[in-house]
């Protein structure tokens, strides 16, 4: 059977440059349609978070309103509700560090909850680099790239420098209003460490693959993502 980890963060929220709190968490579709389709494809799924906490769904991603999709965003808090102890007990990224090769891919979610904990989780980069070196499928949608910063190899260079990728771009950072607030932003960060960062359209779905790489920049991306992902995996096979 097919195994994958989907990595959440486990912040609640982002600190912004001038020290406030920025409330947050995962992104909703992004780790609901993902661990959904995985789910009824047969696929095994395990939930890891730093240090194992239970992870904070953002609640903007909730917001009917701001889905403009009232029965979008039903669904996802139905979804969600239906696999919260599965939510409440995630496993602990680092008992896993050095011991992942159970597992055929990870999935990366975004909300801004990873540019707090996944960018600098370094059990995170170990259990990275240990799969993408053995060819198993890594992806990572919107602020979810964010986790692949610590992946680095003993000589100090990244993992992933020359491979081509997406993320939330500084475009989309600045419509959503965050970029002048922003301590650093994914788009920028992401080309500083080496990337080949290829942008789409803002809020359009947009994914990126390079070899055992594949990126989505947005939520819109998530469904695109997945079936990347699922179609690698069965290459792979």
């Amino acid at each position: 059977m097919v195994r994958i980890l989907v990595v959440l963060s486990g912040s609640d929220h982002w600190t912004l440059n001038d020290g406030t709190r920025h409330p947050t968490g995962y992104w909703a579709e992004e780790f609901v349609v993902p661990h959904r389709t995985f789910c009824r494809q047969g696929v095994d799924v395990d939930i890891a978070t730093p240090a194992g906490v239970r992870p904070t769904v953002d609640q903007v991603s909730l917001d009917p309103q701001r889905l403009g999709d009232e029965g979008k965003a039903a669904d996802f808090r139905r979804y969600l509700d239906s696999i919260d102890a599965e939510l409440a007990r995630p496993m602990a990224v680092e008992k896993i560090a050095g011991n992942a090769s159970a597992y055929d891919a990870i999935y990366i979610p975004g909300g801004h909850g990873p540019m707090e904990d996944l960018s600098l989780c370094a059990p995170l980069g170990e259990i990275i680099t240990e799969l993408y070196d053995a060819g198993r499928v890594v992806t990572a949608v919107c602020h979810g790239p964010a986790g692949l910063l610590p992946a680095g190899r003993q000589d100090g260079s990244w993992l992933f420098q020359r491979r081509r990728m997406t993320a939330f771009t500084n475009e989309e950072e600045r419509l959503a209003g965050l970029a002048p607030r922003a301590p650093w932003l994914l788009e920028d960060r992401l080309r500083e460490r080496g990337a080949v960062f290829r942008a789409g359209p803002p809020w359009q779905s947009h994914v990126v693959a390079d070899g055992n790489l594949i990126t989505g920049q947005n939520p819109a991306s998530s469904r695109a993502a997945t079936d990347h992902t699922l179609a690698e995996l069965e290459v792979r096979a």
